[in-house]
């Protein structure tokens, strides 16, 4: 028998812990609310298990409650677990596979698809991988923030938004009843250094060199380098380029909004230097089916090439800049040399227009315009510029 009764549980009021034998406890908080411990210990180690509310459990369940754990214990059953499988509530790894299954659909980035789960594998499952997302709470998420917030500060910001997802999606579900405090969290943590990061350019002035260099042989990791600094367009709009996407007959190339960062259709005015690219690619096309037709196929079938082709071409020519620069590259040129107009050059990169009232009357993507421009780029990348290329910029500018 335990030594509680049921009489003594109702005129328990005094804070503090009323034991009722073989570690059960009846805990009243400083408010007067109540609820039912089990304390047990097991290879050494101690916890307390929470058995319910007093005023929703009486004694005997409780009893009953802290029997069955106490036996699942001995035999290495976790009884919060069970609980929580019983209540269908998951944990954060479960609901990270959850939330990272339902959101990947709308992502475009193969990357960012496989750090999603791969960072929280390595920086938060070993912490609180297994705790329900139910029991979650600010300090667990804090000491797992603080552990890398200075050393990797990158990711820790990318973890942090993870399990804000998590949380959140948690939430919506109906597995608890609020979000994480990320106000308090944030303010708890220390202030991170921030550094403006540039993706390093090969300074246009020595173009025409690399350009001559990167000619001397051929390769699809080349050529489509060569197609990427000739269209100023970035690596992964290249790299997943089709020939359908191509009208050789109008010299464009039309890249579907869902291949653009800004979600909006690009077309892009091909020079002849341009072209001339695309009819050497004509030798890859046999790589891919006719549904893909993919310009610059990698080694895989129907696969395209990776964007540490394009970095590792640059690498054997023993350069620090990335493929990526070259879109800097073309923007200084246009900027220091010529007189084109700024928003002509913003279209080519297609950047979008952070103010409303010049986006729409800038509806028109000045293709003409942009085709000498573009024409000019090309020419003075293969060292072909001819001094008209500043008269060009101001009868365009006129």
């Amino acid at each position: 028998m335990g030594k509680l009764t049921a009489t003594a549980v109702k005129a328990a009021k005094a804070a503090g812990r009323y034991g009722d034998g073989d570690g059960l406890y009846l805990l009243v908080g400083p408010t007067g609310a109540r609820s039912w411990v089990l304390r047990a210990q097991k290879d050494g180690k101690r916890r307390d298990i929470g058995l319910g509310s007093a005023a929703k459990v009486p004694l005997a369940l409780a009893r009953d409650r802290a029997a069955k754990a106490r036996s699942q214990i001995e035999v290495g059953i976790d009884p919060v677990a069970e609980r929580r499988k019983a209540a269908g509530i998951p944990t954060v790894r479960e609901a990270a596979a959850l939330v990272h299954a339902e959101t990947r659909k709308g992502w475009r980035n193969g990357k960012h698809d496989k750090q999603w789960l791969s960072s929280l594998e390595t920086h938060c499952f070993p912490a609180i991988g297994d705790v329900s997302v139910s029991d979650l709470d600010g300090p667990a998420v804090r000491d797992v923030l603080a552990s890398i917030w200075l050393t990797k500060p990158e990711t820790a910001r990318r973890i942090r938004q993870r399990i804000i997802s998590i949380v959140d999606w948690s939430v919506a579900k109906g597995y608890r009843d609020v979000p994480l405090a990320m106000a308090a969290i944030d303010k708890s943590l220390p202030r991170q250094k921030r550094t403006d990061r540039h993706h390093e350019a090969l300074p246009y002035a020595a173009l025409p060199d690399f350009m001559a260099k990167l000619r001397s042989r051929e390769s699809v990791g080349r050529v489509a380098l060569e197609f990427l600094i000739l269209t100023a367009a970035r690596s992964g709009e290249v790299r997943g380029a089709t020939w359908a996407e191509i009208d050789l007959e109008a010299a464009l190339w039309t890249i579907p909004a869902a291949r653009m960062k800004a979600e909006r259709e690009h077309v892009i005015p091909l020079s002849d230097a341009a072209l001339r690219v695309l009819e050497r690619a004509k030798q890859w096309r046999a790589m891919t089916t006719s549904d893909g037709a993919l310009i610059f196929p990698g080694m895989k079938r129907d696969k395209p090439i990776s964007d540490m082709t394009l970095t590792k071409v640059m690498r054997d020519m023993e350069l620090t800049a990335v493929p990526h620069g070259f879109r800097s590259s073309f923007k200084d040129w246009a900027s220091e040399t010529t007189s084109f107009p700024n928003e002509l050059s913003e279209a080519a990169l297609a950047h979008a227009i952070p103010n409303k009232s010049e986006a729409a009357y800038r509806r028109g993507n000045m293709l003409e315009k942009r085709r000498v421009m573009m024409g000019a780029w090309c020419r003075f990348s293969l060292g072909q510029e001819s001094s008209t290329v500043t008269l060009i910029g101001r009868a365009i500018s006129a």
